[in-house]
């Protein structure tokens, strides 16, 4: 039985109460080791073979041990602890050991360099880093130029200068004392994510206690969780998505989540995994996808998966149609940011339109509006933007981490705008155009480049694509598209008609890309988005 059986009731009906006080670790984690214990998490080494299953009771225990030992180190609630951590189980029990104590963790891709955490620590003023020894290096490297870090934790091996993660929970009692602590309000800041500066240098996102409350609506209305499901989202810890599907929203719910530790990626191996684990609900970025759909998915039994999610981006059609194709299921998309969580997204209890966004979820006002603020018109290019309300809706940020500026560009007439264009039909379904600063205006049309992009993607020879807008003194621009060729495709001239002349057919005219670049590699953020701005500076 799905979690929503009729979208406008329920839209209609539905308020998110967030309590004064909360803290997920003691509201959540503890509260299901103490009442109805069960599986928490799967941790799956990175050759696939060796594979442990945690209960909820291991979770809360780990995580107080790492939370006394922090207090004996004299950490407190309110201090700032960077933290770089891979897909191991020591995260959870520091990203959840920290939330108990107050103390605001700011998670970091494995691949940050140590340029990228000075970045950080200074422009928060961290106290505190806490990462594997593989990475300890890197602030070595940079501490003597960061005058706030103060406490070194590496999980790993003894480091000269460091305290490690076995000191700080082994010996250390399962039981903390709750008595001590002040209280956790829903508003307390909790954790901060930088963003992944797709057009500049990223931005400091706070989230409070009730963040991690509001992905209630993520858990339970998009991802569809149930108390019997095995969850598995693909993500680097240090992103937004880890906290929609890899921490918060899968345990308000009560699923267990598979958390497997392999760098890169490995496809079969990914499909074997899915079968082998049972995997029931599982989300993957696009690119993923993209990569299934060059596969023979029929060597691969899919079949425990029951609701499969795409986020980062929007899904191409055609990589649907072959996924619905292999596993008889649709794959539903769901749209959202650092800066909120899931807010509009297609459900189970609603007809699937390919290539659209899906509607607003419960509990959340979203809207397509113009430059003031006024609510567009059907199929009309506006802004995906959120209401802004007293309180707030729903696990909305309040504003951009000491940046009064950033934030004043976003919150304007009323509205929070996401940075992201879109269109929304008649039916009251969302369609991605593409970020603000990455419309195509060629003679006089708006040009989404992820409607070109699609569409490349429909041709054989098309393995991935970025579509860009080239100055161009007649038309003011070009659709320019660079082109990452599947295997046995080889660049010439008689293939780019081709797939000119295939793309006349299959979009407007007017959205054929007048040029062509064969490419190894698109440039992208550490996070997988396509760095757009770095394509325009260089053609």
């Amino acid at each position: 039985m799905v979690n929503m059986t009729n979208y406008d009731e329920t839209k209609s009906s539905f308020k998110l109460d967030v309590p004064e006080f909360y803290n997920f670790g003691f509201d959540v984690i503890d509260k299901r080791a103490n009442e109805a214990d069960k599986l928490a998490y799967i941790e799956v080494d990175s050759t696939g073979e060796k594979i442990t299953h945690y209960q909820f009771s291991d979770l809360a225990n780990s995580s107080n041990q790492f939370a006394n030992g922090l207090l004996s180190l004299g950490v407190k609630k309110g201090d700032l602890a960077f933290v770089m951590i891979p897909r191991i189980g020591e995260w959870y029990s520091v990203m959840i050991g920290c939330c108990k104590l107050g103390v605001v963790t700011m998670p970091g891709t494995n691949l940050l360099t140590s340029k990228d955490i000075e970045y950080r620590i200074n422009r928060s003023k961290a106290s505190m880093a806490i990462l594997t020894a593989n990475n300890a290096d890197k602030v070595d490297e940079i501490k003597r130029n960061c005058p706030s870090l103060k406490t070194l934790i590496v999980i790993g091996e003894q480091r000269e200068g460091w305290n490690t993660f076995d000191d700080l929970t082994k010996t250390f009692s399962v039981d903390l004392d709750k008595s001590q602590l002040e209280p956790s309000k829903a508003s307390d800041l909790m954790m901060i994510y930088f963003t992944s500066g797709t057009t500049g240098m990223p931005k400091m996102v706070p989230r409070d206690n009730a963040y991690a409350y509001a992905h209630t609506i993520t858990g339970k209305y998009w991802m569809d969780q149930q108390e019997n499901d095995i969850h598995w989202t693909l993500s680097d810890t240090g992103w937004a998505k880890a906290a929609w599907g890899m921490l918060y929203s899968p345990w308000q719910r009560g699923s267990a989540m598979v958390l497997f530790d392999g760098s890169g990626f490995d496809a079969e191996l990914h499909l074997k995994l899915i079968e082998k684990l049972g995997v029931t609900t599982f989300c993957a970025p696009p690119t993923v996808y993209r990569v299934f759909a060059q596969m023979d998915l029929s060597k691969y039994n899919l079949s425990s998966i029951r609701h499969a999610l795409g986020a980062g981006e929007p899904l191409n059609p055609e990589v649907i149609k072959v996924w619905q194709k292999a596993t008889g299921g649709n794959i539903y998309d769901g749209y959202g940011q650092t800066e909120t969580i899931n807010i509009v997204a297609n459900y189970p209890c609603m007809p699937v339109k390919p290539g659209s966004m899906g509607k607003p979820v419960p509990g959340v006002n979203v809207q397509i509006v113009d430059e003031d603020g006024d609510i567009c018109a059907v199929d009309t290019v506006g802004s995906i933007a959120v209401e802004i309300t007293e309180p707030l809706q729903p696990g909305m940020f309040a504003g951009y981490w000491e940046d009064d500026a950033a934030t004043a560009k976003c919150f304007k007439n009323g509205w929070y705008h996401t940075g992201d264009n879109g269109t929304v039909d008649e039916d009251g379904y969302f369609w991605f155009v593409g970020r603000s600063d990455d419309i195509i205006t060629s003679s006089g049309y708006r040009i989404s480049p992820f409607e070109v992009e699609s569409s490349l993607l429909e041709h054989p020879a098309v393995l991935e694509s970025a579509a860009i807008g080239k100055p161009d003194e007649a038309r003011g621009e070009i659709v320019k598209a660079f082109i990452i060729l599947a295997e046995g495709y080889q660049p010439s001239g008689e293939l780019t008609k081709e797939i000119q002349t295939f793309m006349k057919t299959h979009t407007a005219p007017y959205k054929y890309p007048r040029e062509i670049e064969y490419v190894e590699s698109l440039p992208k953020t550490i996070s997988g988005k396509i760095r757009r701005i770095e394509l325009r500076q260089n053609s």
